[in-house]
Protein backbone atom coordinates (compact mmCIF):
# COMPACT_ATOMS: atom_id res chain seq x y z
CA UNK A 1 0.00 0.00 0.00
CA UNK A 2 1.34 3.43 -0.92
CA UNK A 3 2.30 5.74 1.94
CA UNK A 4 -0.51 8.11 2.80
CA UNK A 5 -0.41 11.55 4.35
CA UNK A 6 0.57 11.42 8.01
CA UNK A 7 -0.60 13.69 10.81
CA UNK A 8 2.77 13.30 12.61
CA UNK A 9 5.94 12.21 10.81
CA UNK A 10 8.20 9.48 12.16
CA UNK A 11 10.67 12.15 13.31
CA UNK A 12 7.94 13.88 15.33
CA UNK A 13 7.23 16.82 13.03
CA UNK A 14 3.53 17.71 12.88
CA UNK A 15 2.20 18.14 9.34
CA UNK A 16 -0.07 21.05 10.18
CA UNK A 17 0.13 24.50 8.60
CA UNK A 18 -1.88 27.50 9.75
CA UNK A 19 -3.34 29.70 7.03
CA UNK A 20 -5.80 32.57 6.52
CA UNK A 21 -4.97 34.07 9.91
CA UNK A 22 -6.14 37.51 8.87
CA UNK A 23 -5.82 40.00 11.70
CA UNK A 24 -4.75 37.26 14.10
CA UNK A 25 -1.24 37.29 12.59
CA UNK A 26 -0.49 40.37 14.72
CA UNK A 27 -0.36 38.01 17.71
CA UNK A 28 3.04 36.82 16.46
CA UNK A 29 4.45 40.33 16.84
CA UNK A 30 3.00 40.72 20.32
CA UNK A 31 5.15 37.73 21.34
CA UNK A 32 8.19 38.67 19.28
CA UNK A 33 10.71 36.83 21.45
CA UNK A 34 8.98 33.45 21.07
CA UNK A 35 8.48 34.13 17.36
CA UNK A 36 12.23 34.62 16.89
CA UNK A 37 13.05 31.51 18.91
CA UNK A 38 10.65 29.43 16.78
CA UNK A 39 12.24 30.59 13.50
CA UNK A 40 14.70 28.39 11.67
CA UNK A 41 18.40 28.93 12.29
CA UNK A 42 19.06 30.60 8.94
CA UNK A 43 16.43 33.27 9.64
CA UNK A 44 17.70 33.76 13.19
CA UNK A 45 21.25 34.32 11.98
CA UNK A 46 20.04 36.67 9.23
CA UNK A 47 18.02 38.76 11.71
CA UNK A 48 20.95 38.72 14.14
CA UNK A 49 23.38 40.04 11.54
CA UNK A 50 20.97 42.57 10.03
CA UNK A 51 19.95 44.00 13.40
CA UNK A 52 23.52 44.59 14.51
CA UNK A 53 24.61 45.89 11.10
CA UNK A 54 21.74 48.39 10.88
CA UNK A 55 22.19 49.49 14.51
CA UNK A 56 25.90 50.00 14.01
CA UNK A 57 25.46 52.01 10.83
CA UNK A 58 22.68 54.19 12.30
CA UNK A 59 24.58 54.98 15.49
CA UNK A 60 27.81 55.62 13.59
CA UNK A 61 25.89 57.99 11.32
CA UNK A 62 24.57 59.86 14.35
CA UNK A 63 28.10 60.35 15.70
CA UNK A 64 29.26 61.46 12.29
CA UNK A 65 26.25 63.84 12.06
CA UNK A 66 27.16 65.51 15.36
CA UNK A 67 30.74 65.98 14.19
CA UNK A 68 29.51 67.35 10.86
CA UNK A 69 27.04 69.83 12.39
CA UNK A 70 29.63 71.12 14.86
CA UNK A 71 32.23 71.51 12.14
CA UNK A 72 34.60 69.03 13.77
CA UNK A 73 35.33 67.29 10.47
CA UNK A 74 37.10 70.30 9.06
CA UNK A 75 39.10 71.11 12.19
CA UNK A 76 39.85 67.66 13.48
CA UNK A 77 43.60 68.04 12.94
CA UNK A 78 43.75 71.44 14.65
CA UNK A 79 45.46 70.98 18.01
CA UNK A 80 43.93 74.17 19.41
CA UNK A 81 40.35 73.16 18.61
CA UNK A 82 38.25 71.14 21.09
CA UNK A 83 35.95 68.79 19.13
CA UNK A 84 33.00 66.79 20.43
CA UNK A 85 34.87 63.53 19.91
CA UNK A 86 38.62 63.62 19.56
CA UNK A 87 40.13 62.20 16.36
CA UNK A 88 36.80 61.75 14.55
CA UNK A 89 37.20 63.37 11.15
CA UNK A 90 35.21 61.11 8.78
CA UNK A 91 32.61 58.34 8.78
CA UNK A 92 35.07 55.43 9.24
CA UNK A 93 36.55 57.10 12.31
CA UNK A 94 33.03 57.75 13.67
CA UNK A 95 32.19 54.09 13.07
CA UNK A 96 35.33 52.95 14.87
CA UNK A 97 34.54 55.24 17.82
CA UNK A 98 31.05 53.73 18.07
CA UNK A 99 32.44 50.18 17.99
CA UNK A 100 35.02 51.02 20.65
CA UNK A 101 32.31 52.49 22.86
CA UNK A 102 29.77 49.71 22.27
CA UNK A 103 32.27 46.90 22.78
CA UNK A 104 33.96 48.75 25.71
CA UNK A 105 37.30 48.33 23.99
CA UNK A 106 38.51 51.90 24.63
CA UNK A 107 41.82 52.18 22.80
CA UNK A 108 42.16 55.71 24.17
CA UNK A 109 42.69 57.43 20.83
CA UNK A 110 39.08 58.60 20.42
CA UNK A 111 37.07 59.97 23.34
CA UNK A 112 34.24 62.39 24.16
CA UNK A 113 35.17 65.83 25.45
CA UNK A 114 33.28 67.63 28.19
CA UNK A 115 32.26 70.47 25.84
CA UNK A 116 29.79 68.28 23.90
CA UNK A 117 26.48 67.84 25.78
CA UNK A 118 24.79 66.35 22.71
CA UNK A 119 27.54 63.76 22.53
CA UNK A 120 27.05 62.84 26.19
CA UNK A 121 23.30 62.42 25.62
CA UNK A 122 23.95 60.26 22.55
CA UNK A 123 26.46 58.20 24.53
CA UNK A 124 23.83 57.49 27.22
CA UNK A 125 21.25 56.61 24.55
CA UNK A 126 23.72 54.30 22.83
CA UNK A 127 24.54 52.52 26.10
CA UNK A 128 20.88 51.91 26.92
CA UNK A 129 19.94 50.84 23.38
CA UNK A 130 22.98 48.58 23.09
CA UNK A 131 22.14 46.82 26.36
CA UNK A 132 18.55 46.21 25.23
CA UNK A 133 19.58 44.88 21.80
CA UNK A 134 22.28 42.65 23.31
CA UNK A 135 19.93 41.23 25.94
CA UNK A 136 17.19 40.55 23.38
CA UNK A 137 19.23 39.00 20.58
CA UNK A 138 21.82 37.16 22.67
CA UNK A 139 19.06 35.88 24.94
CA UNK A 140 17.16 34.66 21.88
CA UNK A 141 20.23 32.86 20.53
CA UNK A 142 21.01 31.32 23.92
CA UNK A 143 17.46 30.01 24.36
CA UNK A 144 17.50 28.59 20.83
CA UNK A 145 20.84 26.83 21.36
CA UNK A 146 19.75 25.40 24.71
CA UNK A 147 16.43 24.04 23.46
CA UNK A 148 16.14 20.31 24.20
CA UNK A 149 15.07 19.42 20.65
CA UNK A 150 18.41 17.78 19.91
CA UNK A 151 18.07 15.68 23.04
CA UNK A 152 14.89 14.23 21.57
CA UNK A 153 16.90 12.88 18.63
CA UNK A 154 18.65 10.44 20.96
CA UNK A 155 15.31 8.98 22.06
CA UNK A 156 14.40 6.08 19.80
CA UNK A 157 11.09 4.52 18.85
CA UNK A 158 10.71 1.23 17.02
CA UNK A 159 9.87 1.56 13.34
CA UNK A 160 6.80 -0.63 13.74
CA UNK A 161 4.28 -1.55 16.39
CA UNK A 162 3.25 -5.14 16.97
CA UNK A 163 0.07 -6.93 18.04
CA UNK A 164 0.47 -10.19 19.94
CA UNK A 165 -0.53 -11.86 23.18
CA UNK A 166 1.07 -11.01 26.50
CA UNK A 167 -0.08 -12.69 29.72
CA UNK A 168 -2.97 -14.21 27.79
CA UNK A 169 -4.28 -10.86 26.59
CA UNK A 170 -4.11 -9.30 23.13
CA UNK A 171 -1.86 -6.24 23.26
CA UNK A 172 -0.56 -3.50 20.99
CA UNK A 173 3.11 -2.89 21.71
CA UNK A 174 6.02 -0.71 20.56
CA UNK A 175 9.51 -0.10 21.87
CA UNK A 176 11.27 3.04 23.17
CA UNK A 177 14.92 3.55 24.01
CA UNK A 178 17.41 6.16 25.24
CA UNK A 179 20.76 6.29 23.46
CA UNK A 180 22.47 8.50 26.06
CA UNK A 181 23.79 7.52 29.46
CA UNK A 182 22.14 10.60 30.99
CA UNK A 183 18.65 9.76 32.17
CA UNK A 184 15.28 11.32 31.44
CA UNK A 185 13.86 12.34 34.79
CA UNK A 186 10.09 11.81 35.32
CA UNK A 187 9.71 10.30 31.85
CA UNK A 188 6.08 9.78 30.88
CA UNK A 189 4.56 8.35 27.72
CA UNK A 190 1.16 8.96 26.18
CA UNK A 191 -0.58 7.65 23.07
CA UNK A 192 -3.29 9.17 20.90
CA UNK A 193 -5.33 7.41 18.25
CA UNK A 194 -6.02 9.70 15.28
CA UNK A 195 -8.94 8.42 13.25
CA UNK A 196 -11.86 9.87 11.31
CA UNK A 197 -15.32 9.06 12.58
CA UNK A 198 -18.92 10.16 12.34
CA UNK A 199 -21.04 10.85 15.41
CA UNK A 200 -24.58 9.46 15.81
CA UNK A 201 -25.80 13.01 15.09
CA UNK A 202 -24.16 12.93 11.67
CA UNK A 203 -21.20 15.20 12.49
CA UNK A 204 -17.99 14.14 10.70
CA UNK A 205 -14.78 14.43 12.72
CA UNK A 206 -11.82 14.19 10.29
CA UNK A 207 -9.04 13.91 12.89
CA UNK A 208 -10.69 12.71 16.06
CA UNK A 209 -8.26 12.10 18.91
CA UNK A 210 -8.79 9.21 21.29
CA UNK A 211 -6.59 8.32 24.25
CA UNK A 212 -4.89 4.91 24.29
CA UNK A 213 -4.30 3.56 27.78
CA UNK A 214 -0.65 2.55 28.20
CA UNK A 215 -0.81 2.06 31.96
CA UNK A 216 -2.19 5.32 33.26
CA UNK A 217 -4.15 3.61 36.01
CA UNK A 218 -1.30 1.33 37.09
CA UNK A 219 1.57 3.83 36.73
CA UNK A 220 3.15 1.89 33.86
CA UNK A 221 3.20 5.14 31.83
CA UNK A 222 5.86 6.49 34.22
CA UNK A 223 9.08 5.18 32.70
CA UNK A 224 12.50 4.44 34.19
CA UNK A 225 14.20 4.75 30.82
CA UNK A 226 17.69 3.39 31.42
CA UNK A 227 17.24 0.55 28.92
CA UNK A 228 14.85 -0.07 26.01
CA UNK A 229 11.28 -0.64 27.18
CA UNK A 230 8.32 -2.22 25.43
CA UNK A 231 5.20 -0.11 25.91
CA UNK A 232 2.00 -2.14 26.04
CA UNK A 233 -1.59 -1.19 25.36
CA UNK A 234 -4.02 -3.87 26.44
CA UNK A 235 -6.80 -4.36 23.88
CA UNK A 236 -9.86 -4.80 26.07
CA UNK A 237 -13.47 -3.66 25.99
CA UNK A 238 -12.40 -0.07 26.73
CA UNK A 239 -9.85 -0.01 23.90
CA UNK A 240 -10.75 1.51 20.51
CA UNK A 241 -9.12 -1.61 18.99
CA UNK A 242 -11.56 -3.97 20.70
CA UNK A 243 -13.11 -4.98 17.35
CA UNK A 244 -9.81 -4.95 15.42
CA UNK A 245 -8.78 -8.26 13.85
CA UNK A 246 -5.96 -9.26 11.56
CA UNK A 247 -8.29 -9.14 8.56
CA UNK A 248 -9.95 -5.81 9.42
CA UNK A 249 -6.51 -4.27 9.99
CA UNK A 250 -5.94 -4.36 6.22
CA UNK A 251 -8.94 -2.11 5.59
CA UNK A 252 -8.57 0.26 8.55
CA UNK A 253 -7.10 3.75 8.32
CA UNK A 254 -5.74 5.24 11.54
CA UNK A 255 -2.61 6.72 13.07
CA UNK A 256 -1.19 6.19 16.54
CA UNK A 257 0.73 9.22 17.85
CA UNK A 258 3.23 8.51 20.63
CA UNK A 259 4.42 11.33 22.89
CA UNK A 260 7.35 10.81 25.27
CA UNK A 261 8.02 13.62 27.74
CA UNK A 262 10.65 14.00 30.43
CA UNK A 263 13.16 16.31 32.07
CA UNK A 264 16.73 16.30 30.75
CA UNK A 265 18.93 15.33 33.66
CA UNK A 266 21.87 17.53 32.67
CA UNK A 267 19.96 20.76 31.96
CA UNK A 268 16.67 20.40 33.84
CA UNK A 269 14.69 21.37 30.75
CA UNK A 270 11.58 19.56 29.58
CA UNK A 271 12.05 17.46 26.46
CA UNK A 272 9.40 15.94 24.21
CA UNK A 273 9.89 13.29 21.53
CA UNK A 274 7.12 12.21 19.14
CA UNK A 275 6.51 9.59 16.50
CA UNK A 276 3.55 7.87 14.91
CA UNK A 277 2.45 4.51 13.54
CA UNK A 278 -0.02 4.11 10.69
CA UNK A 279 -2.00 0.94 10.06
CA UNK A 280 0.71 -0.23 7.62
CA UNK A 281 3.26 -0.12 10.44
CA UNK A 282 1.29 -2.36 12.82
CA UNK A 283 2.47 -5.98 12.50
CA UNK A 284 -0.06 -8.59 13.60
CA UNK A 285 1.39 -11.67 15.27
CA UNK A 286 4.89 -10.29 15.90
CA UNK A 287 7.06 -9.72 18.93
CA UNK A 288 10.24 -7.72 19.46
CA UNK A 289 13.59 -9.45 19.67
CA UNK A 290 15.42 -9.16 23.03
CA UNK A 291 18.18 -6.56 23.09
CA UNK A 292 19.49 -6.98 26.66
CA UNK A 293 22.31 -9.33 27.58
CA UNK A 294 24.32 -9.82 30.76
CA UNK A 295 28.06 -9.18 30.37
CA UNK A 296 30.88 -9.25 32.89
CA UNK A 297 29.45 -7.02 35.61
CA UNK A 298 27.05 -4.96 33.50
CA UNK A 299 24.11 -5.19 31.12
CA UNK A 300 24.67 -4.56 27.41
CA UNK A 301 22.05 -3.21 25.03
CA UNK A 302 22.35 -4.31 21.40
CA UNK A 303 20.67 -1.53 19.43
CA UNK A 304 21.23 -3.36 16.15
CA UNK A 305 18.21 -5.50 17.12
CA UNK A 306 16.13 -2.60 18.40
CA UNK A 307 13.66 -2.63 15.47
CA UNK A 308 13.78 -6.37 14.80
CA UNK A 309 10.67 -8.51 15.28
CA UNK A 310 9.79 -12.15 14.83
CA UNK A 311 6.50 -13.95 14.25
CA UNK A 312 4.69 -15.66 17.09
CA UNK A 313 1.46 -17.70 17.08
CA UNK A 314 -1.37 -15.18 17.51
CA UNK A 315 -5.09 -15.71 16.91
CA UNK A 316 -6.24 -13.67 13.91
CA UNK A 317 -9.44 -12.71 15.72
CA UNK A 318 -10.26 -9.49 17.50
CA UNK A 319 -10.32 -9.21 21.30
CA UNK A 320 -14.11 -9.03 21.11
CA UNK A 321 -14.26 -12.26 19.11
Amino acid sequence: RRERQRFVDKNGRCNVQHGNLGGESSRYLSDLFTTLVDLKWRWNLLIFLLTYTVAWLVMASMWWGIAYLRGDLHQAHDDTYSPCVANVYNFPSAFLFFIETEATIGYGHRYITERCPEGIVLFLFQSLLGSIVDAFLIGCMFIKMSQPKKRAETLMFSRAAVVSQRDGKLCLMFRVGNLRNSHMVSAQIRCKLIKSRQTPEGEFLPLDQCELDVGFGTGADQLFLVSPLTICHEINSKSPFFCLSQRSLQSEQFEIVVILEGIVETTGMTCQARTSYTEDEVLWGHRFLPVMSLEDGFFRVDYSQFHATFEVPTPPYSAKE
